[in-house]
């Protein structure tokens, strides 16, 4: 994983006591099971693994909130790492439009010792957004579900 120095980037990172491919088949092929704090879950609306295409999902919380999510894949490198964005969005007819931006979020994992390093990033186009991010508990939220991915891991 790079390193960065980036001051609109938040991240959380933790070991993962797995091997990397079997990390990457739970982060991909269980994200319902993992991707929002519980009690809240999550959707798949669509998921095209591949740049450009479309990633969206839709949170629900514990007394009806929805929170819908509608982007794309920028990269997808199997095993490795996938970042999708809210800034562009694919159109009714295929092509990607504009969208409101928040963030580019960045999903990486790589062999460390016996096991892997799983972290998760998020860069924002203002400081404001990025402050916005941090007071919806971005540290507390994307690190119980590390959490969540960690304990899925070590189970199956």
């Amino acid at each position: 994983m790079t390193e960065t120095n980036d001051p609109r980037e938040i991240s959380v990172s933790t070991i993962i006591a797995a091997p990397p491919a079997k990390v990457w088949r739970t982060m991909t092929e269980r994200m319902t099971e993992w991707w929002c704090p519980k009690p809240w879950t999550v959707t798949i609306d669509e998921q095209d693994w591949r740049a450009g295409g479309r990633c969206a999902m839709t949170m629900h919380g514990p007394d009806g909130e929805t929170m819908p999510s509608d982007g794309i894949f920028l990269e997808v490198v199997p095993g490795k790492r996938f970042v999708t964005t809210d800034s562009v969005k694919l159109g009714p007819d295929g092509r990607p439009v504009p969208a409101s931006p928040f963030m580019i979020g960045g999903w990486e994992i790589e062999a460390e010792g016996d096991g892997t390093r799983y972290t998760g990033w998020a860069r924002h186009w203002t400081d404001e957004a990025m402050k916005q991010h941090q007071e919806m508990g971005f540290t507390k939220g994307w690190g119980a579900v590390a959490e969540q991915l960690k304990q899925l891991c070590k189970e199956s």
